[in-house]
């Protein structure tokens, strides 16, 4: 085992159990370890020189079954719900993958499609997706429009029985992997946010009006591609417009922002957990003035506010999951769990950066890389003062 993966071991078998918790759950949970355990972890320096995960990762997690689990079996999904995902989510996050973006794969661009492409599209789209054939992407964020949305500048005009999309793209997700792309783009550039398109391509290397722009170099997350995208004149019949008239998209994006938020908050409290137990067994076994690192009193309340920190960060989520499942989450406690468990995420794994020493700094320790690593949760699926915004609103 790596340094920091005992004491996470160690975590499974005595943390008490979520509520949304069950038996079925649990076994997912076991394939998902093996799964990174086996195709991912010992690849992951590969995939952080390279800038981009093997695409035959996804292959493996669709032919397990770990892919779209809550999409309906009809479009070769595992008919489960969100549930499945968030167990998929919190593994990778104790395996310490940084590589596979599986929130945007599975979490996100599927139930895009499920919500609102039509039934034959829906067959043609998801099984690829949920099979690891494909690789998917949505396509929101602009140079020039980070976090405001309604004034994209990308276009799609109308081109007989296609349209002819425009525009650049960055931050985004498996773009360098990715072979179909959710674009937002403006179907009217006179109506703002009313104005906004959800438009679906299928991409390749030869797409012409397609190209793939320089994977970027983050200060984490190495191993994930996150890419720029460009657009001339990008050829896509009309009948791949998401939703049954243009200018819907804004509300999509609204819509659909809310699992978003809350697959950062699983992320987020995974993180928590996984940084308390590998800083426990760091503690424990550094020896100090005569004594193990952890007998010192500042380090037993440190990790006794982070442990804390963790647990209650555990009931909120756990709490979200719940209501969400039920139906009844609502878009200001998305928020709420968004910032609150991103910035506890990014406090917490400081502190025990902290209490590691210069080896925190090293990313021999898994921590160094968590620490790298967290920093980016604050930013994307809406950044948090956007959040606090929203939940301001709602005052």
């Amino acid at each position: 085992m790596t340094q920091g993966s005992t004491a996470v071991a160690a975590t499974r078998t005595t943390e008490r159990r979520s509520p949304w918790m069950d038996d079925e759950l649990e076994s997912v949970g076991d394939l998902a370890r093996n799964f990174f355990a086996k195709h991912v972890t010992p690849h992951q320096k590969r995939f952080a020189d390279q800038g981009f995960p093997d695409k035959s990762a996804y292959r493996e997690l669709g032919t397990l079954g770990l892919a779209g689990m809550s999409i309906p079996t009809e479009y070769g999904g595992g008919g489960g719900t969100f549930a499945h995902d968030a167990v998929l989510f919190h593994e990778q996050v104790m395996a310490g993958d940084h590589s596979l973006q599986l929130g945007v794969h599975s979490g996100i661009v599927p139930h895009y499609l499920n919500a609102y492409a039509d039934h034959e599209h829906k067959l043609r789209w998801l099984p690829k997706l949920v099979s690891g054939e494909w690789v998917g992407a949505i396509a929101m964020t602009e140079p020039g429009t980070g976090s405001d949305l309604q004034n994209i500048t990308t276009r799609a005009v109308r081109d007989g029985d296609d349209y002819l999309i425009s525009g650049a793209k960055t931050f985004i997700s498996n773009g360098r992997n990715c072979d179909l792309v959710i674009i937002a783009a403006k179907t009217d550039p006179s109506l703002g946010a009313r104005g906004v398109s959800l438009i679906v391509a299928e991409v390749d290397d030869n797409t012409p009006g397609f190209e793939r722009g320089r994977i970027l170099e983050k200060v984490g997350q190495k191993g994930q591609d996150t890419t720029e995208l460009f657009f001339d004149g990008l050829r896509v019949p009309v009948t791949n417009l998401l939703g049954d008239r243009e200018g819907t998209g804004f509300a999509q994006l609204m819509q659909q922002l809310l699992p978003e938020r809350l697959i950062c908050g699983v992320a987020a409290t995974a993180a928590m957990e996984r940084a308390v137990a590998i800083t426990i067994e760091y503690t424990k076994s550094r020896n100090m003035f005569g004594q193990t690192l952890f007998d010192l009193q500042n380090t037993r309340f440190e990790l006794a506010e982070c442990a804390s920190i963790a647990r209650i960060s555990r009931t909120f989520i756990d709490d979200c999951i719940v209501r969400y499942l039920a139906g009844q989450l609502d878009a200001t406690t998305a928020a709420m769990a968004k910032y609150w468990l991103t910035d506890q995420q990014c406090a917490v794994i400081d502190r025990c950066v902290q209490l590691h020493g210069g080896y925190g700094y090293v990313l021999e320790y898994p921590i160094a890389q968590m620490y790298a690593d967290a920093r980016i949760q604050r930013i994307y699926a809406g950044s948090n003062e956007v959040m606090k915004d929203l939940v301001a609103r709602s005052l």
